[in-house]
Formats: structure tokens, sequence, C-alpha cells
């Protein structure tokens, strides 16, 4: 069983069905990243640069061709600056490059697959709503998906090749903090015991019942 497959539906995590009261009876403190502001970029770079490392194999016969390319996780923030904004209380002016890793895959001219590590930086300069006056500081953090479909390759060095790509990319900027809020519960989440993944043959004979069903007059179907 799991979360997707249980017989308490009511103690499981899932949309709300009937009054939403029902069954509140619990105040619970928990800790949790608050969100203070978010938004959202997308934008498509073209022949964009990026320089491919630890390439793999390292034996690969060259030329290269460039097959994709797509981001992967550890985004980071980079050279953040924060000026507040004359005469607003929350709004201030934040400046960063926002690093995203890449990872590159590739075909040499014997058509072998090369895969390697790159990265873009998205340079940021925007409006966000940060709190004031608080013991605990808040941080801004960024996400980020990048995938890459087509480039051309423009050079090579010897442990690196440099291709000129076009990027699809999405970034979010979020204003964070951790706090504890004190939220109504139903109580503990009930966490059903896993079911084993089995092929055996016997299941379905197992499955039957020791003795048959008594076939009575309502059970015949006699024209």
């Amino acid at each position: 069983m799991s979360f997707s497959n249980n017989c308490k539906p009511e103690r499981m995590p899932g949309p709300i069905t009937g009054n939403p009261l029902n069954g509140l009876t619990d105040r619970a403190s928990i800790q949790v990243q608050k969100i203070f502001d978010a938004c959202m970029k997308q934008e498509t770079l073209t022949d964009e640069q990026i320089v491919v490392t630890n390439l793999t194999p390292s034996t690969y016969t060259a030329p290269l061709t460039f097959v994709s390319a797509k981001s992967t996780t550890d985004v980071t923030v980079n050279n953040l600056t924060i000026i507040d904004v004359p005469d607003s209380k929350c709004c201030s002016r934040v400046t960063a490059n926002i690093v995203i890793p890449l990872s590159v895959v590739m075909l040499d001219a014997n058509g072998t697959q090369v895969v390697g590590t790159s990265e873009i930086t998205i340079p940021k300069d925007i409006l966000m709503c940060l709190t004031q006056g608080s013991v605990t500081p808040s941080r801004i953090v960024a996400e980020a998906y990048v995938i890459s479909p087509n480039g051309r390759f423009v050079t090579s060095g010897d442990d690196s090749a440099t291709f000129a790509i076009t990027a699809c990319v999405t970034t979010i900027m979020k204003v964070i903090m951790d706090v504890q809020l004190l939220v109504p519960t139903y109580g503990y989440t009930y966490i059903p015991p896993c079911q084993e993944y089995s092929q055996d043959v016997c299941d379905g004979v197992f499955d039957l019942p020791l003795y048959p069903r008594e076939c009575g007059k309502d059970n015949c179907n006699m024209n």
C-alpha cells in the first residue's frame, strides 16, 4: 500500500471532499519555509555560448555534434545585492547572477555519445518584497529549468568544447524564511505498510476462496 492506495483516506494527504472543517480537532506548530514573495520569468536565449568540460569518454573522436542540454540541480545565487527602494516599506531592488548547471549530450565523429557539464549565468535586476524588521532573517533563493534542443559547434580545446545554443530558460526567484506556523490539523498522517512487488505465478490461485460460492436460484440465469 501507499498514499495513493490506502485504507484510511480520511487520514491521508489529498483533496478535501465535503465540509473542510470536519475533523479539525487539533492545532500543531510546524516549522516550514514560508514564501513571502516570488516571481518567474521565461525567456529564450539564442546563440548563448557555453563551454562544456568534464567530457566523458575523454577519448572521443572530433568533431563533436551537439545533441541536447538540460539543467541539473544546485542552482546558485551569486553577487546578490539588495537595495531598498525609497518611499517603499517592503519593496527592494534585487540584483544577482543565477548560475544554472547544465548536463550536455553530444556525439563524436563515430556516433559515440559523449556527455559533459557546463553552466549558464542569468543576470537578474528585479523588484521584490522583502520582510522588514524581524529577528529571523529572510533569504533569496532561485530555481531554474533549462532545456536546449539545438546548438552548433564553435571551437574545442584540449579538454573542452564550446557550443552556441538556443536555450529555453525558466527562472523563479523566491524570498523565503524559516518560520513556525500554528495550523489546524486532522492529526498525524497514517502511514500504510509498503506493498511488495511480486510476479508470483501462484498469486491468482491463492486469491481463490477455499470453497465455492453457493449457487442458489437467484444466481441461475435460465431462459
